[in-house]
């Protein structure tokens, strides 16, 4: 079960742009992120694979969490992404990630957001 220490740490290094640090340090080895309804990814080197693939087309990642709660092993968190590509263009997200954790690491995540909103 985290504790509100741990996930604040979480946020704090998504919020500092380390998306993919973040992964690497509170994901467990079997964990797997789910986009709305899409199936899920599943495998730390996986997710962290993908997030840097993301980044790499990226001129500018701004994260900022609204609020988040913790109860138990449940975590949820409103986050606000804008995400600026290489040719400047840029998107904004507005979404909610549900996170299972397991100890002190992230074991499932499913994020929920509008994917009709325009994109790059």
């Amino acid at each position: 079960m985290p504790s509100r220490a741990l996930v604040d740490e979480f946020i704090a290094m998504v919020e500092s742009g380390d998306h993919a640090g973040a992964i690497e340090r509170y994901y467990t080895d079997d964990a797997s992120m789910q986009e709305n309804a899409a199936p899920p990814r599943v495998g730390r080197d996986v997710l962290v694979a993908h997030e840097r693939g993301v980044l790499s087309h990226m001129k500018n990642v701004y994260s900022k969490a609204v609020t988040s709660a913790v109860e138990g092993d449940r975590v949820a968190i409103h986050w606000i992404f804008e995400l600026t590509d290489l040719a400047g263009r840029m998107r904004r997200i507005d979404e909610v990630a549900l996170q299972e954790w397991r100890g002190d690491k992230i074991v499932r995540e499913r994020f929920f957001y509008d994917p009709t909103k325009p994109g790059f």
